[in-house]
């Protein structure tokens, strides 16, 4: 999927994307938790803080 197609199913901006994707840049808690759904991951996962990679619901 592209950056574009992704930006677009998170109702963000593509270079704000982009930033999150290239540098890690800081972001709120909502689009966190927008992209762990969207990638279906945990945010902790997202964030750098566990391996496990799984959802707990």
């Amino acid at each position: 999927m592209t950056q574009d197609k992704v930006a677009k199913e998170l109702d963000m901006p593509v270079r704000t994307y982009q930033r999150l994707e290239r540098d890690g840049a800081k972001t709120h808690y909502d689009t966190l938790i927008k992209l762990a759904d969207f990638y279906d991951v945990s945010v902790d996962w997202l964030m750098g803080r566990t391996d496990k990679r799984e959802v707990n619901r």
